[in-house]
């Protein structure tokens, strides 16, 4: 089965995920949809010193919106702000510095924020992390699930009060299509077990996002969530964390500013939020998180024992 979804998936996203297949689309995006002014509204972005966080910063900077960038490495942070600022003209660009692999401190960055902030309209999770070996973090977790699993998790619970104190809150999930070859697994969250795979493993991780989305969106109406496929995008994390593909792929590969075009879209666009909240976009559209025949499908409770499990697991680095 893993030959027939590894296949399906690598044949559609040749038809679906390229740089072609970006401009292709494009042709059917309503321009006016992001023909707006975002003065007044804040975001924050994680992973926004490059890449797709970096391209959607800019956008968001562009129409006049105050961005909270949230970044691991405060030089790549702070040069990204400058080239923003200076290519925008929007100062309102904030530099936070969080490693989201740090459990115990992405708690007491939400914390500290909500004390500081009266508003957020927007959260897009877009930090993201693919290791090439298992490792641990200080508090035992393994980091790559800390980072694109736990860590989300805690940042969009924790922020959500926030959220929804403020007009038309939004959160989005930059996931990808590489968690379509994958079947939700509670298990086994810390790799623990089994060959470790880091590119299999970011597409877990990915397909637990999708899950997380859809269940958050259950609880919280008041917010929309999405999450979202960028195709396959030229940036960095690709290029370090899965080599051969890019080296492969790098001439079909899309701009940093085309994967990001569908976050952008979903933060700022009216249209967007008309849309059912916990849906899965590729280029502006709403589509399935499933490949045809793919057995990838879990029940209701698996769904909801992984929130379950986060919740358990996010306590235990809760400060108090």
């Amino acid at each position: 089965m893993s030959v027939y979804r590894n296949s399906a998936w690598f044949l559609k996203g040749l038809s679906e995920f390229t740089r072609n297949a970006f401009l292709s689309a494009s042709k059917q995006f309503v321009e006016k949809d992001l023909e707006v002014s975002m003065a007044g509204r804040a975001f924050m972005i994680t992973g926004a010193n490059s890449g797709i966080g970096k391209a959607t910063a800019m956008a968001i900077a562009k129409r006049g919106g105050t961005v909270h960038m949230v970044c691991r490495n405060k030089d790549k942070a702070e040069e990204a702000r400058a080239d923003i600022v200076k290519e925008t003209g929007n100062k309102e660009v904030h530099v936070h510095i969080l490693d989201l692999s740090e459990t115990k401190k992405v708690w007491e960055f939400a914390e500290a924020f909500k004390r500081k902030y009266k508003a957020l309209n927007v959260l897009i999770n877009n930090a993201g992390s693919i290791m090439s070996q298992r490792d641990v973090n200080a508090e035992g977790l393994e980091k790559s699930f800390a980072t694109n699993v736990l860590g989300v998790y805690i940042l969009t619970k924790s922020l959500i009060p926030l959220l929804e104190k403020s007009a038309d809150p939004r959160v989005i999930t930059v996931s990808s299509g590489g968690m379509l070859v994958q079947k939700l697994r509670i298990g086994n969250l810390q790799s623990e077990r089994g060959r470790y795979d880091g590119a299999m493993v970011y597409a877990q991780h990915k397909r637990q996002q999708v899950v997380m989305t859809e269940q958050l969106a259950k609880t919280h109406t008041s917010i929309h969530f999405s999450v979202m496929h960028p195709g396959w995008v030229d940036t960095p994390a690709v290029a370090n964390g899965m080599p051969d593909f890019h080296r492969s792929m790098k001439d079909s590969l899309r701009t940093p500013e085309q994967g990001a075009d569908t976050a952008v879209w979903l933060a700022v666009a009216e249209a967007a939020a008309k849309n059912p909240s916990g849906r899965f976009y590729h280029d502006r559209k709403m589509v399935p998180t499933h490949l045809p025949l793919a057995w990838t499908h879990s029940s209701a409770l698996e769904e909801q024992k992984l929130l379950s499990l986060l919740e358990d697991l996010a306590k235990t680095f809760q400060p108090h």
